[in-house]
């Protein structure tokens, strides 16, 4: 395709990207399938070894990615909350996005839309959308997590922050946090989370674990040797031990499933929130990929997903198909049988028919806008495919041949 036409292509798409409502029937869907949606905080897909790294090896990701499937297009947010609200509610930011660390009350998520349609919800891990302490004089203007549709909550910065890592403050079904001294926040996050599993066997379930790690600072995990000694101690050295740890915790989770006999009725999705710490350079072969998060760059915003569902998910799928945040909440529906609640606009499209292993409906396309209204990031709105990506403002670049987005192509040019 030329660029004159590829540009109006993807112009058209940041004219007029629109949504209609997500129209989502019960269905006979027999037991209803139980649902694990892993989202690290700030990896990249240059983090997992299933995705040629060789800074890091990620065992357990992988043979997740090797028995289901993984996704080499994936687009998140280049920033944690405007992910995190996009997600949960299937809407591009400039709808439903009014500040960092912010979940504006009345916006209804997959954890409302499964609760009515009889799943017991849960979220362990980092919240970050009742109102930041800094966001702009915002601190309080968003919810609780009962609030938005979950059941149970064992949580890293609900209201106050505290520590996430060594003697964290979590907050456990309660508005009043808990201090636990001696512990490792994720092990007392991923504690929680295999306990609902068991209490909940019998019952379909969403489990939403939006994680603590790999999130700065970068300090010593419980498996580092500095941890019996000031574990406290920041170098970004401690990333490789935090991706080894998050890597161990997605095998913990897996390992109860099969415990519990779970495994075969319950899909796991992992994913990133966003691009890397931009103090991290990682390696894939070869190259060397700086952490892009914050930034529109492909280092911002290219992710992994990964899924398995034992029976259902072929193994061994690499898929190529564009796949963006907002497709989470309608494939969640889609696969669960639940329905839209009344007024739910859904701009992302179901991907469940090629978790499958079928082609489904793909996108052409991906769109962003992204303004996080936090530190000194730059607002941005861009539409892409594989291949071309256009800014609002008219530049244009060839993405494989661009990756670090610094020469945009000219008006006319052909390639």
């Amino acid at each position: 395709m030329g660029t004159l036409v590829r540009r109006a292509f993807l112009a058209a798409i940041l004219i007029s990207t629109t949504s209609g409502l997500l129209k989502a029937s019960r269905v006979d869907t027999g037991k209803l399938p139980n649902i694990v949606l892993i989202m690290a905080d700030d990896l990249g897909y240059e983090g997992l070894s299933c995705y040629g790294s060789t800074s890091y090896m990620t065992p357990r990701i992988d043979q997740l990615a090797a028995t289901g499937a993984r996704f080499d297009h994936f687009y998140s947010q280049p920033l944690c909350t405007p992910t995190r609200v996009q997600i949960m509610t299937g809407q591009y930011n400039f709808r439903n996005y009014h500040g960092f660390g912010i979940l504006s009350p009345g916006e209804k998520t997959f954890a409302h839309s499964l609760k009515q349609a009889g799943y017991a919800t849960c979220v362990v891990g980092k919240w970050q959308l009742w109102g930041y302490n800094n966001a702009r004089g915002k601190r309080g203007l968003g919810v609780y997590p009962e609030e938005a549709g979950f059941d149970e909550y064992c949580l890293w910065q609900s209201e106050e922050r505290g520590e996430r890592y060594a003697d964290p403050l979590l907050y456990r079904n309660q508005r009043k946090p808990e201090l636990f001294e001696g512990r490792y926040g994720p092990d007392v996050c991923v504690d929680y989370l295999c306990d609902f599993l068991s209490r909940n066997r019998e019952q379909p379930f969403l489990v939403y674990y939006p994680m603590i790690l790999t999130h700065a600072p970068f300090v010593p995990t419980p498996l580092s040797p500095e941890w019996s000694g000031n574990r406290k101690q920041r170098d970004p050295r401690f990333f490789a031990d935090m991706v080894a740890y998050m890597d161990k915790l997605v095998g913990r989770i897996a390992d109860e499933l099969d415990r519990l006999g779970l495994r075969d009725n319950t899909l796991i999705l992992f994913l990133g929130d966003n691009g890397t710490h931009r103090s991290i350079t990682s390696r894939i072969g070869d190259r060397l990929i700086q952490g892009g998060k914050g930034t529109p760059t492909d280092a911002g915003t290219r992710v992994p997903l990964v899924a398995n569902w034992p029976g259902t998910i072929p193994g061994g799928q690499i898929r190529d198909d564009l796949v963006d945040t907002t497709d989470f909440l309608p494939t969640l529906l889609e696969l669960s049988g639940a329905a839209a609640l009344p007024g739910m606009k859904v701009d992302g499209r179901s991907f469940l028919p090629q978790l499958k292993g079928q082609t489904g409906d793909p996108r052409e396309w991906v769109f962003c806008h992204y303004d996080p209204e936090w530190g000194s990031w730059e607002k941005s709105r861009f539409a892409r495919d594989r291949r071309w990506k256009l800014y609002d403002d008219g530049r244009l670049y060839d993405i494989p041949a661009d990756t670090l987005e610094e020469q945009p192509m000219r008006p006319g040019e052909e390639t």
